[in-house]
C-alpha cells in the first residue's frame, strides 16, 4: 500500500458518509443564509411566471382554468421540486468546472459520484423548503382548497422527483465531460411539463417515465385527498420502481462519464 493509499484508507476511517452528509447540509444552509437575495429571488421569479400563467389565464380561459385550478397549482409546485432536483447537480458541477474546484471532489476518500449525489440530496431538501413557500402562495393566490397530509406528500413527492435526480446525475457527467451544455439541460426542464402532464393523456406506457406517474399519484393525494396507505400496492411498487431505475441508470451514466473524461485527460479542463 502506498503513503497516499494509507492516508486515504485512514481518512475514510475518521470521516463516515454520516460526517460527508452533515457537511453537505451545512454548506448549503450557509449558501443559503449568506446569499438571501438569490434564495429569495428564486422564490419570487417562480412566483411571478405562476402569476403570469394564472392571471393570463384568466383572461383566456375564464372558467375553464378555474375549474383545473387545483390540479395547476400541484402539477406547478412538482415542476418546482422537479427543476431544482434535476439541476442541483448539473448546475453545481458546472459552477465547480468554471471555478477550478472540481478535482477537490475527485480526490475525496468517498469517490467523486456519492459526492455529488449527496450534494443533490443536500440541494432537494433546500427545493422543498422554497417549493413549500411558493405552495402557500399559490394557495393563497388562488384561494384553492387542497388536502395537506405531510407524509403522504412527502414520500410520494420525494420517489418522484428521484428519477429527475437521476437525470440529473446523468447530465452532471456529461456536463464533466463536454463542460458547456446549459442550453441542452435548460431545454429538458420544459420537458418536465409535459411528463408531469402526462397522466392527463391517460397513456399507460407513458408510467414508466420519469415524473408521470407520480405526478398521477400526488394529484390523487392532493386534489382528492387519498392517503399512502390508500394507493394500491402496484402503483406504490411501480413508483419505487422508476425512482430506483432511474437513480441506478443517471448515476451509471455519470460514473462512465467521469472516468472518460479523466482518460482523456479533459476533467479539469474549461
Amino acid at each position: 500500500m502506498t503513503a497516499r493509499e494509507a492516508a486515504v484508507a485512514e481518512t475514510s476511517r475518521k470521516a463516515g458518509y454520516r460526517h460527508l452528509a452533515r457537511a453537505v447540509l451545512y454548506r448549503e444552509f450557509l449558501l443559503f443564509v449568506r446569499y438571501p437575495a438569490n434564495a429569495v429571488g428564486g422564490i419570487v421569479v417562480a412566483l411571478f411566471f405562476f402569476g403570469v400563467l394564472f392571471y393570463g389565464g384568466q383572461m383566456v380561459a375564464g372558467q375553464a382554468l378555474t375549474d383545473s385550478i387545483e390540479g395547476i397549482v400541484v402539477g406547478y409546485f412538482l415542476w418546482t421540486l422537479s427543476v431544482g432536483a434535476y439541476s442541483s447537480i448539473s448546475n453545481d458541477i458546472g459552477s465547480e468546472v468554471q471555478w477550478g474546484t472540481l478535482e477537490r471532489h475527485v480526490m475525496t476518500p468517498f469517490g467523486f459520484a456519492p459526492v455529488a449525489l449527496l450534494k443533490g440530496v443536500a440541494k432537494i431538501v433546500r427545493t422543498f423548503l422554497t417549493s413549500t413557500v411558493i405552495l402557500a402562495v399559490m394557495i393563497v393566490i388562488t384561494g384553492t382548497t387542497l388536502e395537506l397530509n405531510l407524509l403522504t406528500i412527502v414520500v410520494v413527492a420525494t420517489l418522484t422527483i428521484v428519477s429527475v435526480l437521476g437525470l440529473g446525475l446523468a447530465a452532471g457527467g456529461v456536463t464533466v465531460l463536454y463542460k458547456q451544455i446549459g442550453n441542452w439541460l435548460n431545454l429538458l426542464q420544459f420537458g418536465f411539463i409535459v411528463l408531469i402532464s402526462a397522466p392527463a393523456f391517460d397513456l399507460g406506457w407513458m408510467r414508466l417515465l420519469p415524473l408521470a406517474h407520480g405526478s398521477a399519484l400526488l394529484q390523487r393525494a392532493m386534489v382528492d385527498g387519498i392517503r399512502l396507505w390508500e394507493f394500491s400496492p402496484i402503483d406504490v411498487g411501480l413508483l419505487v420502481g422508476v425512482a430506483v431505475g432511474y437513480l441506478v441508470l443517471g448515476y451509471v451514466v455519470f460514473q462512465y462519464a467521469t472516468r472518460r473524461a479523466r482518460r482523456l485527460g479533459v476533467l479539469g479542463d474549461y
